[in-house]
């Protein structure tokens, strides 16, 4: 399969190695990687703040860019829902409404292409250390994601997963949100890395680098325990 890479602007940013690692475990699989490198934004800031128009413009360039691609695979929950879950929204009763949905239809999340598209559960990882997984809201709530992470991280050899008591909790950060609303973003980050330092994990682990840089953020400047942050793909590559 030819494997067309969405890459969110902040993981190309600041995490380029998630990327790669999302690379060469999709390559190990045997499958081949396409990356168009005109790729930008997909919109989610403008779209919600409620700029539609202004987020169907950058969701126009997305589209046309993605048009022949045979699946599209993002590393975030986060942008993934925005592609797969607010793209026929922003574009319903619109021109582009049938290409928003068909764009839709073939985007999947990192962990949700292994498991569901490909069937794989076991990638041959090995990794040594207590893990505990963050849900990010987009990737639960939005694409209904809950276990294909878990199930990735159940066959990979040397680690253990503990479950947090506020695994399903926002982290706070939600884009914008955490610049609108500061005071509020950073009460929920509390709520949410006490319970992930309540595990006594060495890392967190999430489908969304938007999430662990805030909870990274928060720990680091509250806690004298190091936990450090990882995406999924960063464990899966490990072997």
């Amino acid at each position: 399969m030819r494997v067309t890479l969405f890459i969110p602007c902040f993981i190309d940013s600041f995490y380029p190695q998630a990327a790669m690692a999302v690379v060469e475990v999709i390559e190990r699989l045997g499958h081949t990687i396409d990356y168009p490198e005109a790729q930008t934004c997909c919109g989610q800031p403008p779209f919600n703040s409620g700029f539609w128009d202004e987020a169907r413009d950058v969701a126009r360039r997305q589209m046309r860019l993605f048009r022949d691609a045979e699946v599209v695979v993002a590393p975030s929950g986060s942008c993934g829902a925005m592609m797969k879950v607010f793209y026929p929204e922003l574009f319903e009763h619109q021109p582009e409404e049938a290409e928003a949905k068909a764009l839709a239809a073939k985007t999947f999340e990192f962990s949700d292409f292994l498991v569901n598209k490909l069937g794989v559960r076991d990638v041959g990882a090995k990794f040594e250390g207590r893990v505990t997984f963050h849900d990010g809201c987009h990737g639960l709530r939005e694409l209904g994601s809950k276990t294909s992470a878990r199930e990735l991280l159940a066959n990979v050899r040397g680690l253990e997963l503990v479950e947090a008591n506020e695994a399903e909790s926002c982290c706070g950060f939600g884009g914008t949100f955490a610049v609108k609303y500061p005071q509020i973003s950073t009460a929920m980050a509390e709520v949410k890395c006490n319970a992930l330092l309540e595990t006594k994990a060495d890392y967190v682990v999430s489908n969304d680098l938007s999430c662990l840089m805030q909870i990274q953020g928060w720990v680091d400047r509250n806690s004298s325990r190091v936990m450090k942050s990882l995406h999924l793909a960063e464990v899966l590559v490990q072997r």
